[in-house]
């Protein structure tokens, strides 16, 4: 009998060498890396798995090979990872600006629509000296997004969009939260920074 391991994931694109997964283990930050090709019965699931999708799966490892078993999406929310952007929208670089201003790290904010309603959060993060990437550590799950797309969680209903930008020019990482996914400020987004959706 093959060994096997079950838990809940957030799925994000594996960063190393290979067609492959990232399924970050949403309660110790585990990384588990998975190909994108031979999980048998379970192939359908996993070609529909989209960076960003939280899911509970079972893993069997067959000659250490970690292959999907079993899965289920808990949660469709979409994560992009845009490095180098030329452009900063207006209210990240405020939220930034506030943030200099207090001496602090990191700030937040709530954006709003045209008629006032709430879109989403902006989070603006310092980057670190020396060795530490900021955008490295959450593109590679070093750094978990969970924490700022369960708060936004505890008052809105998912599935969201999720946009981690580090800009070409500033220093800072900004984290927005759009709240509507498929809607008009993920589709502006989107279109600012040339990340189109997945058909």
């Amino acid at each position: 009998m093959q060994p096997s391991t079950s838990g809940r994931f957030r799925v994000l694109e594996g960063t190393r060498e290979g067609d492959e997964w990232l399924f970050l283990d949403v309660d110790t930050m585990d990384p588990t890396y998975v190909s994108k090709t031979g999980h048998g019965d379970a192939q359908s699931a996993v070609d529909e798995l989209e960076p960003g999708y939280r899911i509970d799966a079972t893993i069997a490892w067959e000659d250490e090979t970690p292959r999907v078993a079993d899965i289920d999406v808990l949660d469709r929310t979409v994560i992009e990872f845009v490095d180098g952007a030329d452009t900063v929208f207006d209210a990240a670089r405020e939220t930034w600006r506030d943030a200099r201003a207090d001496g602090a790290g990191m700030n937040a904010d709530v954006t709003y629509s045209t008629d006032g309603e709430a879109n989403g959060v902006v989070y603006t993060f310092a980057e670190q000296g020396g060795e530490h990437d900021l955008f490295g550590e959450f593109r590679d799950g070093m750094r978990p997004l969970e924490p700022l797309i369960d708060r936004l969680a505890d008052g809105e209903e998912r599935p969201f969009e999720v946009f981690v930008i580090r800009p070409a020019a500033d220093p800072f990482v900004i984290v927005y939260l759009t709240i509507e996914k498929g809607g008009l400020l993920a589709d502006t987004v989107r279109d600012t920074y040339d990340c189109p959706r997945t058909e």
